[in-house]
């Protein structure tokens, strides 16, 4: 066992390493906002992203992404969250007590379909653990999925609980490993090989000065395009190809929304809306058979809920309705950037029963940008 996860250590090492160029490396740029110091989601201060990446033979590929919000207990320290659902395809836990409350508790793990239930048994260990939750007899565990079935053998049901919470250990605030790891290990996305992808923007000072990040699992049908670019139809690669024929590449596209803007929950059900724009500008187009759920929190330390508070009341100071249009300008762009970053890092891979999955052929892509 020490011998196999050590080998999975050096395939992360290696991956980290052999990290393709960015498309912003490349001379292409999304919108009008600066980006953070590594454009990712852990930009935003306290956050912090760790992967379980499982690549086995050619039949499995797939994996675990951990999203822990706030360094400190998030089940005693609850974060303002919402959910926008662009298309309901999906199996989403945890959905409907954040809806009712407007916060979360838990870290975010995003798996594969089959592996939600083992997720979720993950994210109660990670909680009931901590010494300060001693008393704790319910927790609401946040966990979303896509379907990696065309390049995995889900049905194999690999992952174990281990796994999900080795994701939440190696969890970091450094620079985010994007493409064939965690949960986007055996993802398609836009006719191509898809996976993790994170960007993130800053607000002007004068405007608050605040980060916005975005993080993708990005494995969803549609026609490409890039900086507004048909490049799916270019390079006749996608959905729509065969009108005549089934159409078989949905699979849903997770998207985690994370600010430090004081937020209430209104207003980050509103800016996670908007993350769907975002998911549009790729060629996106939320298909009857994709779940596509955007979840959205605010880190501002003044809005933390605690869970053991003996006040009656809670005080909170948001951002006015007024003040939010960069906020949603900046998810809008960010998870557009999110997504082609996904891509951009994603390798060839061949899976389950032989299926091929192409990375997008960046040379071409930029060829055609060009032009």
């Amino acid at each position: 066992m020490r011998v196999f996860l050590f080998s999975l250590i050096l395939l992360s090492n290696f991956i980290l390493r052999a990290q393709k160029p960015r498309p912003r490396e490349l001379g292409i740029e999304f919108g009008i906002l600066k980006t953070g110091m590594l454009n990712a989601i852990t930009d935003v201060p306290g956050v912090k992203v760790g992967h379980f990446t499982l690549h086995r033979g050619t039949d499995i590929h797939t994996g675990v992404t951990a999203i822990l919000p706030i360094e400190e207990n998030i089940f005693q320290n609850k974060v303002p969250a919402a959910i926008y659902i662009g298309n309901g395809f999906g199996k989403l836990a945890g959905y409907t007590q954040v809806e009712e409350l407007g916060n979360t508790e838990t870290p975010i793990l995003l798996t594969n379909t089959m592996a939600v239930s083992t997720a979720i048994d993950a994210l109660i260990d990670y909680t009931i653990q901590s010494p300060e939750n001693q008393n704790v007899k319910s927790v609401n565990a946040l966990v979303g999925e896509t379907n990696d079935g065309g390049c995995n053998d889900i049905r194999a049901r690999v992952l174990r609980k281990e796994n999900m919470l080795e994701a939440i250990s190696a969890a970091t605030s450094k620079k985010v490993v994007e493409g064939n790891v965690g949960a986007g290990a055996g993802t398609m996305c836009l006719g191509f090989k898809g996976g993790i992808g994170t960007s993130s923007r800053i607000l002007p000072k004068s405007k608050g000065g605040y980060t916005i990040g975005v993080l993708v699992q990005s494995n969803f049908g549609g026609v490409l395009q890039i900086g507004g670019k048909p490049i799916g139809q270019l390079l006749g690669n996608h959905k729509f190809k065969n009108l005549d024929k089934e159409y078989e590449d949905d699979g849903s596209c997770m998207m985690v929304v994370i600010t430090d803007a004081p937020l209430n929950a209104k207003n980050l059900k509103r800016l996670a809306a908007r993350a769907m724009l975002g998911l549009s500008r790729t060629g996106g187009m939320a298909a009857n058979g994709s779940g596509d759920y955007v979840i959205a929190l605010s880190t501002a330390k003044n809005l933390r809920i605690s869970h053991d508070s003996k006040d009656m009341y809670e005080t909170f100071k948001v951002l006015r309705n007024n003040d939010l249009d960069l906020l949603f300008q900046g998810v809008v762009e960010a998870t557009e950037e999110a997504i082609i970053n996904s891509l951009f890092a994603a390798e060839d891979l061949t899976g389950f029963n032989g299926f091929k999955a192409k990375a997008l052929p960046i040379e071409k892509v930029l060829e055609l940008l060009k032009k």
